[in-house]
């Protein structure tokens, strides 16, 4: 079994900052893509940041310059460093692993339980 644990999350003032953590555990034998995920009220999930096993990033257009995707392979975690928070960035925000649980074995992707950000207006 995989398990994906956020935090992190919580209620920050517009222009605050907060960081958010994903643990992967289980049986892992190796992530390639990890990355955060958000879902607003009434909307689509959607990638907000991913981060590639060897440290590529990409960013939803919202957030460039105001998010920094990182991660520890050693310790299979990805971080979400959020800065200049806006209300529009309240959501739910997944973590998300592509991994393989044996050598050989399909990729399968994995999902947190998600962590609540809010950012009042």
């Amino acid at each position: 079994q995989v398990q994906l644990v956020e935090s992190g999350g919580g209620l920050v003032q517009a222009g605050g900052s907060l960081r958010l953590s994903c643990a992967a555990s289980g049986s892992i034998f190796s992530i390639n893509t990890m990355g955060w995920y958000r879902q607003a009220p009434g909307k689509q999930r959607e990638l907000v940041a991913a981060i590639s096993y060897g440290g590529t990033t990409n960013y939803v257009d919202s957030v460039k310059g105001r998010f920094t995707i990182s991660r520890d392979n050693a310790k299979n975690m990805v971080f979400l460093q959020m800065n200049s928070l806006k209300p529009e960035d309240t959501a739910v925000y997944y973590c998300n692993a592509a991994l393989q649980t044996a050598w050989g074995a399909r990729v399968y992707n994995y999902w947190g339980q998600g962590t609540q950000v809010t950012v009042p207006s």
